[in-house]
């Protein structure tokens, strides 16, 4: 990489494709363009793990997510097998209970903890392809309107406007009463009343950017307005979008986990960590641990992602790399 400084007439269009090298303006050593390759990834792994939050935050949640991937080899019993006999059996420190089931069984024999880690997978999925799916649509729409602005601004925005006057646990019951309520449709329903924030967010960063010189430069030696959008802009709108997805999915999850405990989110005898707090709710005071273990696993899932997330905006920050 290097370090010496140039103007900007001196930039070509060969250090914006390669995404190595950073441009200064002559007497000011603040950068104008900075890809994510000018980063050290050591650096970055480094500054995580003195990061006590973000390292629970991102031990918690790669827990969650092996726990997801090898669900079948962790669960200890089927998901779905009944055994009335051994209905609401107590976890296994208490009078009653036994190591075949640690966490007890439910009002139909069902072990728990194979239940919870399939719940888990649930969640996940759902949050993580609600995420996806809104992210996509978000930062492709808030790109366009922040960079292009007029008309297409006007138009987007107004759309936002719509989107966000609707509450959003409303839109979502409505549409799932209406089309039926099933896994694809739920990822649907909240990818698609998710995007509005990304496109905010997104549209913000781009019309700070497409005023800065780097851009400028890019338009000076004939890059086309999508050349600029995918390599000047979105580049830099990355660490912000990364975030806030991060807090979205908690949001996602909480969602999905609510419609759930109605029974309009996963549909029994599908597990579920929302359905089963639903389920446990009747038993608080005589089988407490059928609610409040699925709670606990709600719960450590949220913190995992808030902790990961508030450290990631605190990594990426350029004004935090600065002081540091």
């Amino acid at each position: 990489m290097n370090g010496e400084g140039i103007t900007v007439e001196r930039l070509s269009a060969r250090h914006f494709d390669e995404g190595s090298t950073i441009g200064y303006l002559e007497g000011d050593r603040r950068p104008l363009y900075e890809s994510p390759q000018a980063h050290s990834w050591w650096g970055f792994a480094r500054r995580v793990v003195e990061n006590p939050p973000v390292t629970l935050g991102l031990s918690i949640m790669a827990l969650m997510v092996l726990i997801a991937l090898f669900a079948p080899w962790i669960a200890p019993h089927d998901p779905y097998r009944q055994e009335l006999a051994e209905r609401l059996q107590p976890p296994f420190w208490m009078e009653g209970g036994s190591w075949e089931h640690p966490l007890g069984t439910d009002d139909l024999g069902r072990d728990i903890l194979s239940r919870m880690v399939f719940g888990v997978r649930v969640s996940l999925l759902v949050g993580g392809l609600a995420v996806l799916l809104s992210g996509s649509i978000g930062v492709s729409l808030g790109l366009l309107s922040g960079y292009f602005g007029s008309w297409v601004d006007d138009l987007l925005m107004r759309v936002c406007d719509v989107q966000l006057s609707i509450p959003l646990t409303l839109l979502a019951i409505a549409v799932i009463a209406v089309v039926g309520s099933n896994l694809p449709t739920l990822i649907g329903v909240l990818g698609l009343t998710q995007w509005v924030v990304y496109a905010r967010i997104v549209r913000g960063e781009a019309l700070a950017l497409r005023e800065k010189e780097f851009v400028e430069a890019s338009r000076a030696i004939g890059a086309t307005d999508f050349r600029i959008i995918r390599t000047c802009i979105l580049p830099n709108t990355l660490p912000i979008v990364l975030v806030t997805a991060t807090l979205r999915m908690a949001v996602v999850i909480m969602i999905e986990a609510g419609l759930s405990y109605l029974g309009l989110g996963i549909q029994p005898p599908k597990p579920s960590l929302g359905s089963m707090l639903s389920e446990g709710r009747q038993y608080l005071a005589t089988a407490w641990w059928l609610g409040t273990f699925p709670g606990m696993a709600i719960m450590l899932i949220i913190l995992g992602i808030n902790l990961l997330g508030d450290g990631l905006r605190d990594l990426l920050d350029p004004r935090s790399r600065r002081r540091a």
